[in-house]
């Protein structure tokens, strides 16, 4: 058994598993961080605003594209970082959710594969958003959370 109560299939492994489980969280919230940086670091540094502004937000009706590809930019990359080291955790978990709805709306027409790992992402903002930094975050370490 391990510290939940739970039967093991490899009892040997018990304690492996208890010292990890308080690794998972930030793991994931580091992981569904840093996988942003590079899409903001493209759309603000590498030339991809102009791109995704004409084939992608003004397909979409939104006013200004250009302005608001930058915008995307700016939170992908700065909020990536913020969420992989747990900073302002909540209130960058909610803009991401906002964004990864409108994505979604843009890749669902698509088919579910073109749309999946946004789907993935989707959820783990949503669970980041209810989570907040944990304990092993900036957030946590400063003592201040939305």
């Amino acid at each position: 058994m391990n510290a939940r109560g739970t039967r093991l299939y490899l009892p040997q492994l018990g304690s492996l598993w208890d010292s990890l489980v308080p690794l998972a969280y930030p793991l994931a919230r580091f992981i569904a961080g840093a996988v942003l940086i590079h899409h903001g670091y493209g759309k603000l540094f590498g030339g991809l605003a102009p791109v995704v502004a004409t084939h992608v937000i003004a397909k979409l009706g939104i006013p200004d594209p250009l302005a608001v590809t930058y915008f995307l930019g700016f939170l992908e990359f700065f909020g990536g970082i913020a969420i992989a080291i747990g900073f302002l955790t909540r209130p960058v978990a909610l803009a991401l959710v906002i964004e990864f709805i409108v994505i979604l709306r843009w890749l669902l027409p698509h088919g579910f594969n073109a749309a999946e790992l946004s789907v993935l992402l989707f959820f783990l903002y949503v669970a980041i958003l209810f989570g907040g930094g944990g304990l092993y975050s900036v957030d946590s370490a400063i003592g201040r959370e939305f």
